[in-house]
């Protein structure tokens, strides 16, 4: 092993480190309550070690999140090549959330439900994770771009689909978990793609008035 090979090794289990006693005091004193000066001295590093590694504590509740969305990149490249943009990112995206709930493909089941709830109960949480998957939005434009065929810096529907599936669906998906505590994240967002497959433009319910 070499040198770079450890320090590459003992960093990450630092970072991991931070991620655990962070969750940890998320559950015990609530997201709120907890500062960065906490997660550092439990995993014994100073605070300006800690941010060598994240920016804030949002940063380390979402880190789950952000191997999420490079998963969902992955997975939508690797889909096969004549399913359609949408069909690719709900197969995409049924897959990495169940691989979430079912502890495959490294993803941590208990931490992913702790992420999940953090989210549904701190409003400024759900914000930051909104402006995560938009910074994604450029990467997964240019994948379905390819998909499609085009340009996604010349034909504006690759970032109109990037971003329905990275912001809204994740908005609409959340909102329903408030109503639907016990449902499986995976069949929100598999509900939220059959619904958008059938079309948005509903017909409107008011009737026409008649003299």
């Amino acid at each position: 092993m070499t040198t770079a090979g450890l320090r590459e090794r003992k960093k990450q289990r630092t970072r991991c480190a931070l991620i655990d006693s962070a969750f940890a005091l998320f559950q015990r004193k609530g997201f709120d309550a907890t500062t960065v000066d906490e997660i550092a001295e439990a995993v014994d590093v100073s605070p300006r070690t800690f941010f060598r590694y994240f920016t804030s504590k949002e940063e380390v509740a979402l880190s789950l999140l952000d191997d999420q969305l490079a998963a969902l990149l992955a997975m939508v490249e690797q889909r096969p090549a004549e399913e359609s943009v949408l069909t690719a990112l709900r197969n995409a995206g049924m897959e990495v959330l169940r691989a979430c709930e079912a502890g495959e493909d490294g993803f941590d089941p208990l931490r992913f439900e702790s992420m999940q709830h953090l989210m549904s109960s701190n409003p400024a949480l759900a914000a930051h994770a909104m402006e995560q998957g938009a910074a994604r939005l450029t990467d997964l434009a240019r994948v379905i771009g390819t998909r499609m065929g085009v340009d996604h810096l010349v034909d504006p529907r690759p970032y109109l689909v990037a971003s329905i599936a990275l912001c809204s669906i994740q908005t609409v998906v959340n909102a329903w978990r408030e109503t639907e505590p016990d449902a499986r994240s995976s069949d929100l967002l598999d509900r939220a793609f059959q619904l958008l497959g059938e079309g948005i433009d509903y017909p409107s319910a008011a009737r026409p008035i008649t003299g």
